[in-house]
């Protein structure tokens, strides 16, 4: 009569080979599809902690919340924005605004005119002064003999002015025929560096100098820069709320986070590794092994003393892992499983440390095909790192006791 041969070398008979087929079968943990909800352990602790949505900053006494939070965040925080100096504030038509030091951020409920419920605002625009043909006129045709602040203001005025297209084309300065203006030099690199359009939006006035500073004036912001500097951002949100008269006085803190980057990193998850106390347990201890399902959590116990503590993957919704109290039946060092199990189609070589607990095929075995311990995933087994499995299938002796419980 013909022999079947497994992966340990142990000749077996026909019957015996039907049986451990099924246990193959049945025993395989292989994630062939998605994992379902991850449970337990690591997952449970990620799934438990979410970062605030709202935080508070000492600096300006004001919050930022949800929308307004996610996008200062990820453009670039302070250093893009500055700090909020305004709470929000809804006006007539529903739009909600909020002031920062360097812009005015805006939420639309029913979405603008591009279907956007998220802007930045083109504060930029609201520093245009009035009639700008009638300021630069009135100061020349009276000879320009006005004072300091005059000069000042007809530089900052005549800058508003549309300019045409250089004759050359130069990579030092960038015509836009959006708004019939230039950028160059300092000011353009930095506006290159910094987002261009995305952030800055396009030019609205040429470069004009006010004591001795050169300024440039962009849709959503305001640039200045001094020979031997870097270029900086003028804080046109601050100007802007305080030409409104807005208020800025501090808000209470109450129980809202102080605003870090901290707040936002999720916390370590547990290592998967196995924790081992077995010098503390008693030699002739009971060795027997306790898995909770709820938690993918097992320790293999020595009398009273947890010896050893791993995450596992047990079987997911349609392949449960049973539950009780079971008994160890069987030990293979080393097994290839194949075969077609719930409608999917396994072949998984060289499953080590294979303890089945059950008639049916469930088993404890290693896992290399995965590290995703902590998740429910497997096909009904229990997972256990392939180093925890080793140690685990050496420790535990045939008939010893398992117990698997929510």
């Amino acid at each position: 009569m013909p022999v079947f041969v497994t992966s340990a070398g142990r000749e077996q008979h026909p019957a015996t080979r039907r049986v451990m087929f099924l246990v193959a079968a049945l025993g395989l943990m292989l994630a062939l599809i998605a994992p379902m909800a991850m449970v337990g352990g690591q997952q449970a602790q990620a799934q438990e902690w979410s970062a605030p949505r709202t935080v508070y900053f000492p600096d300006t006494g004001q919050s930022l919340d949800q929308v307004f939070l996610d996008a200062w965040r990820e453009a670039g925080g302070a250093s893009a924005y500055g700090y909020p100096i305004t709470p929000e504030i809804t006006q007539d038509d529903g739009t909600i605004v909020q002031y920062l030091q360097y812009a005015r951020f805006e939420y639309y409920p029913e979405g603008n005119a591009a279907g956007n419920f998220f802007a930045l605002g083109n504060i930029g625009e609201e520093l245009r002064p009035f009639s700008l043909q009638r300021s630069v006129a009135m100061f020349t045709s009276t000879g320009g003999d006005h004072g300091t602040a005059a000069a000042n203001s007809v530089e900052f005025a005549s800058a508003w002015l549309p300019v045409s297209a250089p004759q050359t084309e130069s990579s030092n300065v960038r015509f836009f025929e959006e708004t019939q203006h230039s950028i160059s030099y300092a000011i353009l690199d930095f506006w290159e560096r910094t987002g261009g359009v995305g952030y800055l939006g396009n030019p609205l006035t040429e470069e004009y100098i006010v004591d001795g500073i050169t300024y440039q004036v962009f849709e959503r912001g305001q640039v200045a820069w001094e020979n031997g500097s870097d270029p900086w951002l003028v804080p046109v949100g601050q100007v802007l709320a305080d030409k409104y008269q807005l208020s800025q006085e501090p808000i209470a803190q109450g129980n809202l986070p102080t605003y870090s980057e901290d707040l936002f990193v999720p916390p370590p998850t547990p290592t998967p590794e196995p924790r081992t106390t077995i010098a503390n347990a008693p030699a002739n201890g009971e060795r027997w092994i306790e898995i909770n399902l709820s938690t993918q959590y097992l320790i293999a116990w020595q009398g009273d003393v947890p010896v050893l503590e791993t995450y596992i993957s047990s079987g997911r919704p349609g392949f449960d892992t049973p539950t009780g109290t079971f008994t160890i039946s069987l030990k293979v060092p080393v097994q290839d499983m194949e075969g077609v199990l719930g409608g999917e189609y396994y072949n998984v070589p060289e499953v080590p440390d294979v303890m089945y607990f059950t008639t049916v095929g469930h088993a404890i075995h290693g896992a290399y095909w995965h590290s995703n311990f902590g998740a429910v995933m497997s096909h009904g087994c229990i997972n256990v790192p392939t180093g925890t499995s080793a140690w685990l299938y050496d420790w535990m002796p045939m008939g010893g006791r398992v117990v698997i419980h929510y």
